[in-house]
């Protein structure tokens, strides 16, 4: 007898009453960090015409796409910690898929974008304007969006093309492919095969591209130092910061056979939380054209 499931049931991070109260007061703050934070990035680079560089329009993109990665899962995070059911629609379940790699992949590309940006401006400084000039920036997002929106469509249909008919409990906060996929009734050893070359593959092969210009960046500046190239190279280490805290947890995640290794949810946390609550930080803290401009749009909303 075939039926079909109609709605899963998150576990969540904890099942104590005590620690999820904790939780919920430790998850809204962080949330509320990356809305605040990334708001302002936003808001600081959009008012300030000194920041109308390439590299403070990519940044501005990247706190957008940060505020949406986050919302995908935080809101229902927040809400469920306070549920005693904690229950999501499959429609819910597959929408919330679709949106967080919708996004984490546009991130996950954004960023390899501002790898390039970086050594473009240290590694070819007489040709960075014409290289990357206000329209070369818009292609170059808008191709970020449209690989990411690519990659969750291909993820998507490879998740609703399973049958979904016995167990419905995902050991998680919220819906992702790995812990999705095993619930399935049928074999699934092809198509963990394919997600996994569609998001770890993907993460991977972004993360070395990423190392390797930084590793071009770098070995520019041990050839030719100055005062221009220390601020650089301090820019660099935020941005390595960034694509650490980011990468690695999505290729410990997604670049293994589901159903072989268990899933670890407390790794999802790094990237779905810390790494959202950090990019503003990392981004503020060691840029001062970006702290200026945030000073002086505090004392613009003070008077």
């Amino acid at each position: 007898n075939f039926s079909r499931v109609t709605e899963f049931i998150l576990l969540g991070l904890s099942d104590t009453r005590e620690l999820q109260l904790l939780l919920f007061t430790f998850f809204f703050l962080a949330y509320a960090m990356v809305l605040l934070g990334n708001l302002l990035i936003i808001v600081a680079v959009r008012t300030d015409p000194k920041l109308s560089s390439p590299m403070y329009f990519l940044l501005c993109n990247l706190s957008f796409i940060d505020i949406c990665c986050s919302s995908v899962t935080s809101p229902r995070m927040l809400v469920d910690l306070l549920s005693q059911r904690k229950a999501i629609a499959f429609e819910d379940c597959i929408a919330q898929l679709f949106f967080l790699h919708f996004a984490g992949a546009s991130e996950m590309f954004l960023l390899t974008v501002m790898a390039y940006d970086r050594y473009t401006a240290i590694c070819k400084p007489l040709h960075y304007t014409a290289i990357m000039s206000r329209q070369v920036c818009w292609v170059l997002v808008s191709a970020c969006w449209a690989g990411g929106f690519l990659h969750s469509v291909v993820q998507t249909l490879l998740t609703i093309q399973l049958p979904f008919c016995g167990p419905n409990t995902i050991d998680n906060y919220f819906c992702d492919v790995p812990p999705v996929v095993q619930l399935a009734c049928t074999d699934i050893y092809v198509t963990e095969w394919l997600m996994a070359s569609n998001s770890g593959l993907l993460s991977l092969v972004c993360f070395l591209v990423l190392v390797t210009s930084y590793t071009f960046i770098l070995v520019t500046i041990r050839v030719r130092f100055t005062e221009g190239h220390w601020k650089a190279l301090s820019t660099c280490a935020s941005h390595v910061m960034v694509v650490t805290l980011f990468f690695v947890p999505c290729i410990f995640i997604y670049l293994r056979p589901f159903s072989t290794f268990p899933f670890d949810k407390h790794i999802c946390v790094i990237s779905t939380v810390f790494s959202p609550v950090m990019n503003p930080l990392i981004y503020t803290l060691r840029n001062k054209e970006v702290k200026v401009s945030m000073w002086k749009l505090w004392k613009r909303c003070r008077v």
